[in-house]
């Protein structure tokens, strides 16, 4: 270990589980100033304290005033991610830079409640008919797949009234990346119909699709 270690601490590092979890760093008055969550919870909470670490001056800061430590065991790691999300917002531990202010994880918006649902990239889950799959840990992955899935799953991003009486498409319904509601090409209930298929994929029911793709 990299310092002489208090007696409690250095047990607690001993027992440490081999799972997936959430852990909280506290100082001598027993404040919470660092949140992390880990795949496996003894692995990455000893490799604070190992003597061969090499921290950056934040981070030994952190170390430093460490004099206790608490931890949660998660089933998977992405319960992980969500804990450590509403941990960092009830405690606001001053090391932690990213989650301490209003940014979260992204979700998939799935604009249900509308007629023709878009689908959008969010920050937050709100009561208001649509549905929310996440979190996701990397907006710019999310993204990326929301764009592959469009080959399969072309929904409107346009800003149109639907009505099935435009004269003509955009440019997306002509490179296949849009149905074309706009121009009856497809109903609503057609429509609907293909966006179930894109939420039974993001909730899991992936095979069909994955199929589709390596057909591509």
């Amino acid at each position: 270990m990299a310092r002489q270690l208090p007696e409690k601490l250095a047990q607690k590092l001993d027992h440490l589980p081999n799972s997936p979890g959430c852990y909280q760093m506290h100082n001598a008055a027993g404040k919470v100033i660092y949140v992390g969550k880990a795949v496996v919870l003894r692995n990455r909470v000893r490799s604070y304290f190992h003597a061969s670490a090499q921290h950056n001056a934040k981070t030994q800061a952190l170390v430093d005033e460490i004099v206790d430590i608490t931890w949660w065991v998660t089933k998977t790691e992405l319960d992980a991610l969500i804990l450590e999300n509403e941990l960092i917002k009830r405690h606001q531990p001053r090391y932690n830079i990213r989650l301490k202010d209003d940014k979260t994880y992204p979700y998939i918006k799935i604009h249900w409640a509308e007629d023709f649902p878009k689908v959008t990239i969010v920050r937050r889950m709100a009561r208001d008919g649509g549905r929310y799959f996440g979190p996701y840990t990397s907006a710019f992955n999310v993204r990326l797949t929301l764009e592959a899935l469009r080959h399969i799953f072309p929904y409107l991003t346009c800003n149109r009234e639907i009505t099935g009486k435009d004269d003509r498409a955009c440019l997306y319904f002509h490179i296949g990346r849009c149905n074309g509601p706009c121009i009856g090409a497809v109903n609503r209930d057609e429509y609907r119909g293909m966006m179930q298929g894109l939420a039974d994929f993001l909730s899991g029911d992936s095979e069909p699709v994955l199929t589709t793709l390596r057909g591509q």
